[in-house]
């Protein structure tokens, strides 16, 4: 199959230790700005907040979700938009302005009494040192910050805003045999 051709060359370079950490991961957390963003705020004579998303990222969470794996995310600004985003995605659960992001995951993994090895996240600034010194399988996109990205296991191809929670997403999918599958049912569906 062509897909699945495509997917084995474009994941050639992610190392076996990856792979193995991928395969763990029952819950995804992601940042919002540098990472379904490019980081980047506009404001508009009333002072109002726009944001780009890609969405590709945004395709795959249902495809997350619906194999068993929550979708949050963790930010340190508050904004209407990221709200609304999460909302429209059906992330499981999403925290805003958070300016402790160890102590928020801290409380999340005891709500939710899962081990800590089993948890991804994707971050790309100093904020997220806190999780992603801690986490099984730590994510930073291909332009985080450059002294940030040591604390990951694994940097993505893609940059902040280009298609990272995708391609991150696709790496967990196909590392547990679900993303394969995923592509022929939705080749075998009626137009």
């Amino acid at each position: 199959m062509e897909a699945e051709k495509v997917i084995s060359e474009y994941f050639s370079n992610v190392p076996d230790e990856i792979w193995e950490k991928a395969k763990n991961v029952k819950v995804l957390i992601t940042d919002i700005d540098g990472v379904m963003t490019d980081g980047g705020i506009i404001y508009d004579d009333q002072g109002l907040e726009f944001k780009k998303y890609n969405v590709k990222d945004g395709m795959i969470v249902k495809h997350l979700r619906r194999s068993g794996i929550l979708v949050g995310a963790i930010t340190g600004r508050e904004s209407q938009v990221v709200m609304n985003r999460c909302e429209e995605l059906k992330f499981d659960f999403h925290y805003h302005g958070v300016k402790n992001k160890g102590k928020k995951l801290n409380d999340l993994m005891e709500i939710m009494e899962i081990d800590l090895e089993t948890v991804a996240y994707i971050g790309d600034d100093l904020i997220d040192v806190p999780i992603l010194s801690r986490v099984g399988l730590a994510i930073a996109p291909a332009d985080a910050v450059s002294y940030v990205k040591p604390f990951a296991h694994w940097v993505t191809q893609s940059k902040g805003g280009e298609g990272v929670f995708r391609e991150v997403g696709d790496l967990i999918l196909h590392s547990k045999g679900k993303l394969i599958p995923i592509i022929e049912s939705l080749s075998k569906k009626e137009a």
